[in-house]
């Protein structure tokens, strides 16, 4: 516990987005300050209000003046269900993000500061330009760059950090929930399944958090080897929004008999290509299979992942809470969703008290040291 008394300057703006993880943040920041949960919150009282017509207003209801302002949202939560022209629909980035910014205009120039926390980064996948198409994600935090008084923005493993270079007024945070997955998943392994590990990217474009996840288990206990591989597509035909894979080629040492594959990547969208890796790194003879993602979008269900499981294709998956995950697909057997609230609350704490953000970073050492101390108990 670090203090005992409400700290009145800091403020939480929970949008019904991000609602539950709000909860648990507020929590947690209650504990570092040492104060009861049942009498006091940092959460402050807003409505949102969504009108017939579809546009959306945020109300305040409470002071904000002098106040650091922390907005928490989460662009991937599509359960919110709002009346339009008497249709029902449910709320899309593209709706959360109207709401966002209307929540900042309600604040701006009457808080000390306004930080954005959008775990799931709006538009993140459109990072780059290929054709005649838009820059949407850079565009997009260019426009909140511009909107005043936005002291940071807070995102969580962002498809490409590249996006911050279109910022130059607020600070960009880029934070990595790389501990807590992988402490669940240490936790889990055996000693056994621990043994050999082969590190894989289902894509050129996860080599980098493929290679985080192996300098991680830099351990004299583990024997580990690197692989990935490369999506050739048909750049004939767009399917769904994409060119289709047509095929994947690996890349890395086929000799994996008996190994325990941690194929890792920032999201799982409809989880096509992770179906496609299960069943190449099946043919290298690979024993388990663990698929490891900060974000479980299951944009087409969880259905074929549970088929795979049944067939014991893979073992598990590994995810965050950064992003909405329906409550009956966390029910299943083979998903482990690791609660990143606290972490968010430490970011908070940290920049609003104008502290490091460097231990809450992540300590690099801290897998290698729970998998050392997990084979020196099994050799007691």
């Amino acid at each position: 516990m670090r203090n005992q008394v409400l700290d009145k300057n800091l403020r939480l703006m929970v949008f019904k987005s991000a609602e539950d993880l709000g909860r648990k943040v507020d929590e947690h920041l209650l504990n570092m300050y040492g104060l009861d949960k049942e009498l006091n919150t940092f959460i402050i009282p807003i409505k949102e209000n969504f009108f017939e017509d579809g546009h959306f207003k945020v109300e305040i209801n409470e002071t904000v003046r002098g106040k650091d302002m922390f907005m928490l949202t989460d662009m991937g939560n599509y359960s919110i269900e709002y009346k339009m022209h008497g249709l029902i629909n449910h709320t899309s980035p593209n709706d959360l993000m109207v709401e966002l910014k209307d929540g900042i205009g309600a604040c701006n120039f009457h808080a000390k500061s306004i930080n954005i926390v959008m775990p799931l980064l709006y538009a993140g996948r459109q990072h780059r330009k290929n054709t005649r198409e838009n820059l949407m994600c850079g565009m997009s935090l260019h426009e909140l760059d511009t909107m005043g008084n936005i002291k940071s923005f807070i995102t969580f493993d962002a498809h490409d950090q590249g996006v911050e270079h279109s910022i130059h007024n607020m600070e960009f945070e880029n934070i990595f929930a790389t501990n807590y997955i992988l402490e669940s998943l240490i936790n889990d392994l055996t000693v056994e399944k621990l043994k050999n590990l082969v590190f894989v990217a289902p894509d050129n474009g996860a080599t980098g958090r493929r290679n985080v996840y192996l300098n991680s288990f830099n351990s004299k206990f583990i024997h580990r080897e690197a692989g990935s591989f490369i999506k050739q597509r048909d750049y004939n035909n767009l399917v769904d929004g994409k060119y289709p894979v047509v095929a994947h080629e690996y890349c890395g040492n086929s000799k994996l008999d008996g190994f325990t594959a941690i194929v890792s990547d920032d999201m799982v969208s409809s989880g096509g290509s992770m179906f496609d890796v299960i069943e190449e790194l099946h043919k290298r003879n690979v024993k388990h299979i663990f698929l490891v993602t900060t974000y479980a979008l299951f944009t087409k269900g969880i259905d074929k992942f549970q088929e795979y499981y049944d067939k014991k294709m893979f073992d598990g998956l590994y995810t965050t809470n950064l992003s909405y995950i329906p409550e009956e697909y966390q029910e299943a057997e083979w998903l482990h969703v690791c609660d990143c609230s606290k972490l968010i609350a430490e970011v908070i704490y940290n920049l609003h008290n104008d502290l490091s953000l460097a231990k809450i970073i992540g300590d690099k050492s801290y897998p290698v040291k729970l998998v050392e101390e997990k084979f020196m108990n099994e050799s007691e």
